[in-house]
């Protein structure tokens, strides 16, 4: 069986075909996400009439920014990163045009489900992942299921409150919380108040030797830690799986793991941290294998 599989993300939607357990034919088209939903949902559709040209496919996946209902294919909601999105039935427009099968899900929770069949999660029950980059996104596995709540929007870990100090919930319902401190968007931010050329996380680690950007990313990596001892002593889980690009960095998996278990609990310390296997890869290949 051949899937047409897309992750639909702010910057770009990366496509693909799944089949016999591969992919192929990779291509990635900007999103511009901020010409609003009707724009992507049709550069959507464009990409996959496009493959549908080439090589006949049975089904249709789909890992996309935002939470996902995924019985209705609908997104519940988005922020503005993608104008008007909240609400879309990406399912039943796909399946109206297409005439196949069509699943939806967030790209946080198919880059877990990839992880799960495919890479740092194979073979593993209980596990979170969590991505580092705009923001925070998570996922959560319990028993060798995802864990989806009550509404389909469990894990939604960039909104735990770590500075209190901090919430201006009538300015940002986001204010205090660890996406804001912990994602890579707060690393850059934070450096270029030092530096206005550390324009991203490439920059930033090419002067790790300098003691005051190591001293920032020190910093930084401490509210990454403050964010996961609340969630490693919440859920208990096996494993910790980070991505998002920053995570590419050894300098942070090694640091984490130095650190991370001195704030722990000893009953919790079985807990292993892993980085990413798959990359930017990981929601593809989640989408590929979601349940119609």
């Amino acid at each position: 069986m051949t899937t047409l599989v897309l992750d639909i993300g702010g910057t770009a939607i990366k496509s693909g075909l799944y089949i016999d357990g591969m992919l192929t034919d990779i291509k990635e088209t900007p999103t511009e996400a901020s010409q609003g939903s009707s724009h992507v949902t049709a550069r959507a559709k464009e990409i996959i009439a496009a493959y549908q040209q080439r090589t006949p496919f049975e089904r249709i996946g789909v890992s996309t920014a935002g939470q996902v209902n995924p019985v209705r294919g609908q997104i519940i909601y988005a922020n503005e990163n993608i104008p008007g999105y909240t609400g879309t039935k990406l399912k039943g427009l796909l399946e109206q045009e297409f005439n196949v099968p069509v699943a939806v899900e967030n790209d946080v929770n198919a880059a877990a489900i990839g992880e799960f069949v495919f890479g740092a999660g194979k073979g593993r029950k209980n596990f979170v992942c969590l991505t580092y980059g705009t923001g925070v996104g998570g996922a959560i596995f319990s028993d060798g299921k995802l864990y989806s709540g009550s509404s389909y929007s469990a894990g939604e870990f960039g909104a735990i409150v770590t500075h209190p100090e901090a919430r201006k919930i009538e300015e940002d319902m986001f204010s205090g919380c660890y996406e804001k401190y912990a994602s890579a968007t707060a690393l850059v931010k934070s450096a270029q108040q030092f530096d206005p050329t550390l324009t991203n996380g490439r920059k930033i680690f090419e002067r790790l030797e300098e003691p005051d950007v190591k001293k920032l990313i020190d910093h930084w990596i401490m509210e990454i830690i403050y964010g996961l001892t609340t969630i490693i002593h919440m859920l208990n889980p096996e494993c910790v799986i980070l991505g998002g690009g920053i995570m590419e960095q050894p300098y942070i998996i090694e640091q984490l793991r130095e650190k991370l278990y001195s704030n722990i609990m000893f009953s919790f310390r079985q807990v292993k941290l892993e980085k990413a296997a798959l990359g930017n890869r990981a929601g593809m290949l989640g989408a590929a294998v979601l349940e119609l």
